[in-house]
Order: structure tokens, then C-alpha cells, then sequence
């Protein structure tokens, strides 16, 4: 594939309240991970920590409210999900 990126769409990637971030799994076993901060600020590409896969999240800025959990992280970086 040779530095190819795969397309994800963030409606498929799964929200990890534990880790504060949306996870995919990886063919080798291992999640890739990125993080509502990192989508806001316009970074849409995640890498697997275990091999050379690099994932593309595809979204519409629209949806970005709607499919993030409403939430902030506290001191040691854990996210802390909005009461409503």
C-alpha cells in the first residue's frame, strides 16, 4: 500500500469515554486513537501505535458537535463527561 491512508468515518469510529477519545480498530489488533481536541483544531489523521497504518477520519464539521460527547478533561488529562 505504501504510505496509503485509509478513509474512516468518524460515525464508525467508537467513543472511548475512559480514554477521551474515538478508537478504531486497526487490523493488527491495535486501536487507533484521536482525540475531540485534535478534530477540532483540523487533525484528522490517526496513527496506529503498533504498525505503520495511518487513518484519515472523514467527517462533516456540522457533525462534529453532535458526535462529540459534550465534556472537558480534568487536571491529569481524563475526560470528564458533561453532566446534562
Amino acid at each position: 500500500m505504501g504510505g496509503a491512508y485509509d478513509e474512516i468515518d468518524l460515525e464508525d469510529m467508537d467513543w472511548n469515554s475512559e480514554l477521551g477519545a474515538f478508537t478504531y480498530q486497526c487490523p493488527c489488533g491495535d486501536l487507533f486513537q484521536i482525540t475531540p481536541e485534535e478534530l477540532r483544531a483540523g487533525e484528522e489523521v490517526g496513527h496506529c501505535p503498533s504498525c505503520s497504518l495511518v487513518i484519515t477520519v472523514v467527517y462533516d464539521p456540522d457533525e462534529l458537535k453532535e458526535l462529540i460527547p459534550a465534556g472537558n478533561r480534568d487536571e491529569s488529562g481524563r475526560w470528564v463527561e458533561a453532566e446534562e
